[in-house]
């Protein structure tokens, strides 16, 4: 099921351009790459937040890939 926010998130991509998804794409995965560094020494308190990183970053490349296919 998704939710509510997620949907307003996925919305929120679409109307962002190629540019902004791709400079959104990097910034998550630098977070991803912080949080499995933490994780890795024990300093990460919420590790559910790796998850859903991964799955926004999942769904920056479905973005992406959706307006390639448009143009």
């Amino acid at each position: 099921m998704i939710t509510v926010k997620t949907k307003d998130y996925v919305l929120e991509l679409k109307n962002k351009s190629a540019e902004e998804l791709n400079g959104e794409l990097v910034s998550a995965k630098k977070e991803l790459f912080n949080l499995r560094f933490q994780n890795a020494t024990n300093q990460l308190n919420n590790t559910a937040r790796i998850k859903e990183v991964r799955r926004n970053i999942a769904r920056i490349q479905t973005v992406i890939t959706q307006k390639q296919k448009e143009m």
